[in-house]
């Protein structure tokens, strides 16, 4: 694509967001502000359902970005989380008798072994891109995951003793929340659950029964510890998910969501009002990609032949997988676009259409060739030490994107406004903090602090389940430009 010298310009109106606030981030500032958290989870869910689309990778990205904004701005750790919904519908087929659809998920078709696959061929090569680029890590969780954690269902048992309140903001047309829970036999579930019902509920579990258009009626105990697949429709797994995360009060989860989604957010606004406990978390909308006509870009309907693809709809932006170039280059792409949304809250509080996308990603500025280096924050004490050259071991826990960090690598480290560019002259693994301080030796990591009180800072900082990812030792040296 043609590039021109000047960078293109974005034209926004004001709104009544542009005039509260200078910082796009800003958003989340009264809550950070309230809480005080140790860490900022930015949560992102996709459905697994095949190749992803321009407004799916204008989400993550945005996600990142918004972490590493988090980071700079309010000095506080922040990851990405990817919630990968493998609940999607697969197939849908009608009961002969009655006509009521049946739905199977991505999960029960095609099983846990592929849905990995698809997570690693459509997500995998961009989010680790993302998290080099802008110096986030971040984690990955499909809804099977989820579903089965014993916290997400006994937050879920919970709000059936408030079911004949929620159910009607959950269901706003008739009051039948879709509650589908797949037959033990064949993994089919009616979409809608016009015929599943709830029949006993207490505070150790609850019974369901439901009807399968082959294997006849049957029941389903759902407990924390259950087997049973519990597959919630949109709006009620999104209040579970935001019950469970906003009961964490350590790490503040802010949910990040096409700009689409602002319109369902206020019936699972109306359902949270019904149930006691904590207020919903913050959310973050992102500008919302739409056609010439103004209706969000569906890649669906235009591949279902439905619709046509709107004017400046590139093959790319339908399928993010037919651009022209490396995984890097859509990476560096997608963050210089969504970084210039968030340079105001006017341009990134709205939406955009496809030509006016596709003027701006062919207008934008050349890429500038030189050293491409990971982003890493360190607060300041740690930042002067590598500055002046004293620190030479960084340690991280090898969280996925950091699993390729290899020698001849750069690392950009930021602190606030400032930087340091250093390469890699090597990385080795430990099974502990312990090891890894005994072995290279507490003084490479932080000369003014003894190794006691080193260990006891990374373990404040990394618990037993981070650690248990692998311990990292990353030597480094300062580097130029």
């Amino acid at each position: 694509m043609p590039n021109h010298e000047t960078t293109p310009e974005l034209i926004s109106p004001n709104n009544v967001l542009a005039n509260a606030m200078l910082r796009t981030v800003d958003m989340i500032r009264p809550r950070i502000e309230a809480t005080r958290p140790d860490r900022v989870a930015l949560c992102v869910g996709t459905q697994i359902n095949g190749a992803p689309h321009l407004g799916t990778a204008l989400v993550q990205t945005a996600a990142f970005l918004l972490a590493k904004a988090v980071k700079r701005t309010f000095n506080v750790d922040a990851i990405v989380r990817f919630g990968a919904l493998d609940n999607a519908p697969y197939d849908i087929r009608l009961d002969p008798e009655t006509h009521h659809a049946y739905q199977q998920t991505y999960y029960h078709a095609l099983g846990a072994e592929e849905i990995h696959a698809l997570i690693e061929r459509y997500y995998r090569a961009f989010f680790d891109s993302l998290a080099d680029a802008t110096g986030v890590d971040y984690e990955v969780e499909t809804y099977t995951a989820q579903q089965a954690d014993p916290v997400f269902r006994f937050e879920f048992l919970a709000t059936l003793g408030h079911y004949a309140s929620i159910r009607w903001p959950l269901a706003p047309s008739h009051g039948q929340v879709h509650l589908r829970f797949p037959c033990p036999q064949c993994g089919w579930a009616e979409k809608r659950a016009e015929r599943t019902r709830l029949s006993m509920a207490g505070s150790g579990g609850a019974e369901f029964a439901a009807v399968c258009t082959d294997h006849g009626d049957y029941k389903v105990t759902v407990t924390p510890d259950s087997p049973a697949y519990l597959d919630l429709a949109t709006l009620y797994r999104n209040l579970v998910k935001e019950r469970v995360a906003a009961r964490d009060h350590i790490t503040l989860s802010v949910m990040v969501k096409g700009g689409d989604w602002a319109y369902g957010c206020q019936l699972v606004d109306e359902a949270f009002a019904h149930l006691p406990g904590p207020p919903a978390p913050p959310r973050l909308f992102t500008p919302m990609v739409l056609t010439d006509t103004g209706a969000k870009l569906s890649k669906s309907l235009i591949r279902e032949g439905r619709v046509p693809p709107p004017p400046g709809a590139a093959p790319w932006m339908l399928d993010t997988t037919a651009w022209d170039g490396d995984t890097d280059s859509l990476v560096d792409a997608m963050v210089w676009l969504v970084g210039r949304m968030m340079s105001d809250p006017r341009h990134f509080y709205r939406s955009y259409t496809t030509q006016e996308l596709d003027r701006l990603m062919t207008a934008r500025p050349a890429a500038v060739p030189g050293i491409r280096a990971r982003e890493m924050n360190l607060y300041r004490r740690y930042f002067d030490l590598v500055a002046e050259g004293r620190k030479t071991i960084e340690v991280r826990v090898r969280y996925p994107n950091l699993r390729t960090l290899t020698e001849g690598d750069y690392i950009r480290f930021v602190c606030g406004r400032d930087d340091c560019l250093t390469r890699v002259t090597r990385v080795t693994v430990y099974p502990s903090f312990e090891q890894l301080l005994d072995t290279e030796g507490a003084a490479n990591v932080n000369p003014d602090s003894p190794r006691d009180q080193q260990l006891a800072n990374i373990r404040r900082i990394y618990g037993p389940e981070k650690e248990a990812l692998g311990a990292l030792a990353i030597h480094i040296q300062l580097a130029q430009d």
